[in-house]
């Protein structure tokens, strides 16, 4: 019993909600910072500010990818999580670029998040779910290629209304130009329209032939590969890691107020504190005979994660680091270093902040492009070859940002960052669908999401640190710690187990 092959339009289908997901992603990513410096916030609190939308993610992913696991309604498994999270993003959306206050514009960042990743997570499985082994690197290609198109709509938007149609992108102090809340409106009808498309010209396998699907995987690949087993872990050791993590959590608390420290650390002393808390209810629960639920599945199933998975969480962990160091400060560095302005309401910071806009469009529209490369390189020199060389590409164009004087050169360095973006969103997800069980698909890409979120929230704890205490408060130096993010990455890839890389299987049949 196997999948089907789907054609070309089928796959197309399937994958055109990334689209729009991607266009609400890439005006967030881009003018997020902006819109913060408008309302008065200080360039070195800017990554505080920016925790919401990854502590937000490292939340609702795995109760999503569990509940999409589990559900199976007139819209199918995945389809309903796509269908509401993509009207509650694009009323958050309308909301951000009007928020009179900074408050209500980080309310409506964790809004905007949160509903993103109800639509996100599942798509991520519903490649998993519907195509076979050999077609899931074309699948999260295209995923990658709808990502590329839509943020470079979304990214150039705000340049696009500025210098094509006479909007303006400046306004009075603490007001959002009319260029970027425009930009936000057209957004959210294009975010709603595409999802739709998805939730309304696609199928999906029922759980019982899912079910199917994984027995005869497994049985494929022989008896030297064991299924995926939760570890029947003890009380006593959900007690004792609860209390080990939830003290020391406590612990760097008190260090922190007694040493006067900043206040972004507490941000990693609520991590460690909160995994304790996690463990300790666990173990509660588990006392109290009461293992039938999600929260136990979650926890229990990030122990229990495949190796490859492991592995991938290294490589992860890196990538995202250095994204996240370039999302939250490209718009301030450039503003800064290139066009000499650190004031929001200035007109050159401003011709700064529109100028990356069109640098994110430029590194998102090489991903486009890069993702249909990707898989015919993969193919060659393998899966991991082809993403570590495009890691390597990433960190060498944000490298390049402190040597480049011109700012109308730095096109040239998103070309690398173009093929390292566009690697990330698809070669680890292609590694690791062939790793998982198909009944747990959603729930072990919602852990994965752990290794994305948990280097987005430290990044955000202490870029701002770094950067105040060791380069003083210059954002160009975060691009430079970004790029040492991503050679560690590139690094890591090559200690991940791949056995079902296309390029060792051919290499096996031409033996």
């Amino acid at each position: 019993m196997t999948k089907a092959r789907l054609n070309f339009f089928q796959i197309w289908n399937m994958c055109f909600g990334f689209f729009g997901i991607q266009i609400g992603f890439g005006l967030q990513n881009a003018n997020t910072s902006r819109i913060f410096q408008t309302l008065g916030v200080d360039v070195n609190d800017l990554a505080i500010l920016w925790i919401a939308a990854p502590a937000t993610g490292l939340l609702v992913q795995p109760i999503i990818g569990y509940l999409s696991d589990k559900t199976w309604g007139r819209l199918g498994r995945r389809r309903p999580y796509f269908f509401w999270g993509a009207i509650l993003t694009s009323l958050a959306l309308v909301i951000m670029p009007n928020a009179p206050v900074l408050w209500i514009a980080a309310a409506a960042l964790w809004i905007m998040d949160a509903s993103i990743n109800i639509t996100m997570e599942p798509f991520r499985a519903f490649v998993g779910d519907n195509l076979p082994e050999e077609q899931r690197t074309t699948g999260y290609g295209m995923q990658t290629f709808f990502i590329g198109v839509g943020a470079v709509l979304a990214s150039a938007l705000p340049w696009m209304l500025t210098n094509w149609f006479h909007v303006a992108n400046t306004a009075a102090p603490g007001v959002v130009p009319d260029a970027v809340r425009i930009a936000f409106y057209t957004g959210a009808a294009g975010l709603l329209l595409a999802v739709m498309w998805t939730v309304f010209t696609t199928r999906e396998y029922s759980p019982e032939q899912v079910e199917g699907f994984e027995a005869a995987r497994l049985a494929a690949l022989g008896p030297d590969v064991a299924p995926v087993v939760q570890p029947d872990r003890p009380v006593s050791v959900l007690q004792s890691w609860g209390v080990a993590f939830a003290a020391t959590g406590v612990l760097a608390a008190v260090l922190i107020v007694s040493l006067k420290l900043e206040k972004e650390l507490y941000v990693l002393a609520a991590m460690i504190g909160g995994f304790g808390v996690c463990q300790l209810v666990a173990a509660m629960l588990k006392r109290a005979g009461r293992t039938g639920n999600g929260f136990m599945e979650v926890v229990e199933d990030l122990f229990a994660m495949p190796s490859t998975m492991k592995q991938l969480a290294v490589v992860q962990f890196f990538s995202w680091f250095g994204l996240f160091a370039m999302w939250i400060y490209t718009t301030p560095a450039v503003a800064a270093f290139h066009y000499h302005s650190t004031d929001a309401t200035s007109a050159a910071y401003n011709a700064g902040a529109d100028w990356v806009g069109v640098l994110f469009a430029v590194y998102n529209g090489v991903a486009a492009l890069a993702a249909l490369l990707i898989p015919q390189i993969a193919r060659v020199v393998g899966r991991r070859a082809s993403h570590a060389i495009n890691l390597t590409l990433g960190g060498l164009g944000l490298l390049s940002f402190p040597f480049i004087k011109d700012p109308t050169l730095l096109w040239v360095s998103m070309i690398g960052v173009g093929f390292a973006w566009s690697s990330i969103l698809s070669v680890p997800y292609s590694i690791l669908s062939g790793a998982l069980p198909a009944r747990k698909m959603g729930v072990y890409m919602g852990i994965f999401n752990f290794f994305i979120v948990i280097p987005q929230l430290l990044a955000a704890t202490v870029l701002g640190l770094l950067l105040k205490t060791f380069f003083g408060g210059q954002a160009i130096f975060a691009l430079v710690l970004g790029a040492g993010a991503f050679f560690i990455a590139a690094i890591s890839v090559f200690a991940v187990s791949d056995p079902e890389d296309p390029a060792r299987r051919s290499a096996g049949k031409a033996e």
